[in-house]
């Protein structure tokens, strides 16, 4: 095996996102000759138990300031996996540190915030990106493979999206992705949509209207104590849209679809 580089990744959020990053750099032998190494050296969380996780596993460095991790100098990259209404204070500190980061999409709880991050990043040199590991599976690169070989001719409709049914219980504890003020107006849209939208945007295809059916399904779940808190954003979501691409000699149909409530569904990713 070649000599692998060390790369030393401090993490800004102990949530599930941030347990599930630790858990895949403990897996990252099942690699075979991959030229980098990564390894956690730092945790940062206002949550003393979320970093207490981080710590049992040998990660270094915990702090509750995430600008003390951007300041560190044992970390290299960082990866940012914080609620929505959070995004723009820390994507606009770590861009301001020179780190280079992902994070979790999307960039901004708002329109605006996404402006300002976006506008950040202009003259800068950080590496930054927000990713979909969907695109990169066997079969969505031999469907991208077969758009783009032109066989399939005229394009006369396509369909995207990301099912799954983790919110089908009516009686799971509300979180803040379920709360409009740390999740934002988006709802389903800035969680799934990415996954949705990623291939169709890349091969081309431009939307040039939309019409969005936006279901609120359940209206109300119970908080760790059982009251009922009010559940406000959009559990399920699909935009209608007219689409052009490069080749087509006519606008298409194109549907994209987000739901957390589909019945018998488990991250099930599709495009036709």
């Amino acid at each position: 095996m070649s000599t692998q580089k060390e790369v030393r990744v401090g993490i800004i959020g102990g949530g599930l996102m941030g347990r599930e990053l630790l858990a895949l750099v403990g897996r990252w032998d099942a690699l075979i000759d991959h030229p980098v190494r990564p390894k956690v050296t730092a945790i940062a969380d206002t949550s003393d138990s979320a970093r207490e996780f981080f710590i049992k596993a040998g990660v270094s460095e915990s702090y509750s300031d995430y600008k003390q991790l951007l300041e560190s100098k044992n970390v290299d990259v960082v990866y940012i996996a914080v609620p929505h209404n959070l995004h723009q204070e820390i994507y606009l500190a770590a861009i301001n540190s020179g780190k280079d980061f992902l994070a979790e999409k999307p960039f901004g709880i708002d329109l605006k915030a996404a402006q300002l991050i976006s506008d950040a990043l202009v003259g800068k040199k950080n590496f930054v990106r927000v990713s979909s590991e969907f695109p990169f599976y066997p079969g969505a690169q031999a469907a991208i493979k077969e758009v783009k070989s032109g066989r399939l001719g005229e394009i006369v409709e396509v369909r995207s999206g990301l099912l799954h049914s983790s919110d089908i219980d009516p009686l799971k504890v509300i979180n803040w992705k379920r709360q409009t003020k740390f999740c934002g107006e988006i709802g389903v849209l800035g969680d799934l949509g990415m996954h949705a939208a990623h291939i169709p945007l890349r091969l081309g295809f431009k939307p040039t209207s939309v019409f969005a059916i936006l279901d609120d399904i359940i209206t109300h779940r119970p908080d760790a104590k059982g009251a009922q808190i009010i559940c406000d954003t959009f559990d399920n979501a699909v935009l209608a849209l007219r689409a052009k691409s490069p080749t087509s000699k006519r606008e298409f149909p194109m549907f994209w679809e987000m739901k957390r409530i589909a019945p018998g569904e488990s991250n099930t990713f599709f495009l036709s």
